[in-house]
Formats: C-alpha cells, sequence, structure tokens
C-alpha cells in the first residue's frame, strides 16, 4: 500500500449526511440535508480534496516528489494544496497571483508553514496559467515536477468528486430517503460540478444537478462542463448564473446577514464565497416554490471555511 492509502485510510473520512430542519422546509413540504465536506479532514476538506486525491495518487504512481499550482491570495485550493503536501510528504509551489506583501495573510502564511514555496507573479503572467507556451516554460523551470491547475479542475479531479455520489447513495437510506431529486453545490471552476454530472449519470441518473455559480458572467461554463464530462446530456443539469451577489468574492449584505442566520439557526458553519452563497441561492428558490412537494433535495458543503479569516482581515464578512 502507497503511503498516500495508508494515511488516506487513517485521516481521511467520508463526510456525514445532515439533514436540515427549517420552517420554510415545513412550510414547502420539502426536505433538505447537507454533505458535509466540510468534515473530511481539518486542513484539506470539501471539493478540494476531492480534486485533489486522484492527482496525488496520479503524482505518486509516476514516482514524482514535486508539485506546482496556482491561485489567489486567499485560494482554498492553494491552502488545501499546501496541507495535502505536507501529510503525503510532496515538495510544492504556489504560483500566486498578485503582491508579495500577501504572504503574510492568514491563507499564504498557514501554506508557507506547511512549506509551500510561493512565487508572486502579476495578473498579466498569471493569465497564462493555461496556455501551453508559458506551460512549458513552467515545465523546464521546475522539472519532475506535476502541474496541477487553479482550483484542481482537471480529468483526474473528477473521480474524485463522483465518490459524493456513490456515498450519498450508501447515505440516503440510512435517513428514510429513497431518491435525491436535487443536488445542488456551488461551482466556480465547474470542476464540482462536473464531477458529481458524471456520478449522478452512473449511480442516481433521476437526479437533477444543480450548479450555483459563483461569478459574474459564468454562463461559459455550459461549455466547459461537456469538455469534462462528455456524456453530460445524459442526466439533467443547470447552471444558475443569476445568484452571484456582485460577482466572485463580493458578498451583499443580504447574503452576509444569510450565513450568520443558517449558522446560528443550524450550527453549520459555512462562508459567504462557495457553500452560503449557493444555500442562499437555495433559500430564494425554495421561497418562490421551485420545486414540488415532497421534494428531496442535497447540498454539497465544499468547505472552504478557512477563507473566514481572511474575509476577516479584509473586512468584508
Amino acid at each position: 500500500m502507497s503511503l498516500i492509502q495508508t494515511r488516506l485510510s487513517q485521516q481521511i473520512t467520508q463526510s456525514p449526511l445532515q439533514r436540515i430542519h427549517h420552517p420554510l422546509l415545513t412550510a414547502n413540504k420539502v426536505t433538505l440535508s447537507i454533505k458535509r465536506d466540510d468534515l473530511i479532514h481539518p486542513s484539506i476538506s470539501g471539493n478540494k480534496w476531492r480534486k485533489l486525491k486522484y492527482n496525488l495518487l496520479n503524482a505518486e504512481a509516476k514516482g514524482i516528489k514535486n508539485l506546482l499550482s496556482f491561485g489567489g491570495a486567499y485560494s482554498n485550493h492553494i491552502h488545501a494544496l499546501a496541507a495535502a503536501a505536507h501529510l503525503f510528504n510532496f515538495n510544492v509551489t504556489g504560483i500566486i497571483r498578485g503582491e508579495a506583501h500577501y504572504a503574510s495573510n492568514p491563507t499564504l502564511s498557514q501554506a508557507q508553514a506547511w512549506g509551500m514555496q510561493l512565487q508572486f507573479v502579476d495578473r498579466k503572467t498569471y493569465r497564462l496559467k493555461a496556455q501551453q507556451d508559458y506551460l512549458a516554460q513552467l515545465a523546464l523551470d521546475y522539472p519532475n515536477t506535476y502541474l496541477i491547475p487553479e482550483g484542481g479542475t482537471n480529468a483526474f479531479a473528477i473521480p474524485g468528486v463522483e465518490e459524493v455520489i456513490s456515498e450519498l447513495m450508501q447515505q440516503i437510506p440510512q435517513h428514510k430517503i429513497q431518491q435525491i431529486d436535487h443536488l445542488f453545490t456551488a461551482t466556480g471552476s465547474a470542476g464540482t460540478l462536473s464531477g458529481l454530472i458524471s456520478g449522478v449519470i452512473k449511480h442516481s441518473p433521476n437526479t437533477k444537478v444543480h450548479g450555483i455559480a459563483v461569478l459574474k458572467n459564468a454562463e461559459y461554463l455550459n461549455q466547459v462542463v461537456p469538455e469534462l464530462v462528455p456524456n453530460a446530456t445524459q442526466v439533467n443539469w443547470q447552471l444558475h448564473t443569476e445568484f452571484h451577489e456582485g460577482g466572485y468574492g463580493k458578498v451583499s449584505t443580504a447574503l452576509a446577514q444569510f450565513c450568520q442566520q443558517f449558522t446560528a439557526h443550524t450550527q453549520i458553519p459555512i462562508e459567504p464565497i462557495y457553500t452560503g452563497k449557493m444555500l442562499f441561492a437555495l433559500w430564494q428558490m425554495i421561497e418562490q416554490e421551485t420545486f414540488a412537494a415532497g421534494s428531496h433535495i442535497v447540498a454539497v458543503h465544499t468547505g472552504g471555511l478557512q477563507g473566514l479569516a481572511g474575509l476577516k482581515e479584509q473586512q468584508k464578512f
């Protein structure tokens, strides 16, 4: 058994499914459960772990000990990657969009404490992160290094996210749920959305998958999903682009209040960039009587709670 597989069995847990009770749900005769992927691991949680898992196993199988990826100064992906590299004994470099003074923020301070080397680049250079010429130069600058895209979204991310669905199929009978009618996730790069769609095709084809885009002008993600999941047309899925609340990282007063009230009512911590924005959208849809009475809804908590410290530092939340 490899080092990663050994430590996976010791430290990474299957996330629980938690039933939510709220007067709005009762009034609209729908049930809601949350897949608590924020509880997978204290530092490597949510969709970031799901997308990293098979990338790390692939790097290990190839005998590559150096990792490199990209992210912003408060990136959940960078934070999770640094933690995973520390846990599984990889060397890791983060190419960070922005100025060097960001190195002292809560996210990057912790990433460095886990051993990540940071390289700051300006926004113009950062935009080259998917271009072949730039990637070829990085391969020369960082030989024998496994490159992971921004956010972790690539073909190896899909099977990791698919496991959400196989776990749910084991868990819903315990909640006396026969099937999942609607499955919700926040989406930024469409990796998590694509993995859930792929998993639903295999395990729960009657489930409708909803992706709540957290950034403006996200309609292009409708083309990204079929690139990652060529048979995506086999199930019902929808990208919702009207709930971004002003754009990525924007936190409206209404969104902030919802997140605080939701946490107070359920005791489930959420942040307003991803999961909070998704749940706020879901709440509005329930209020608008979008779902038939008797519908069973599952929402995926994609983690990202480390970002709360950065939001407070920036006085956004």
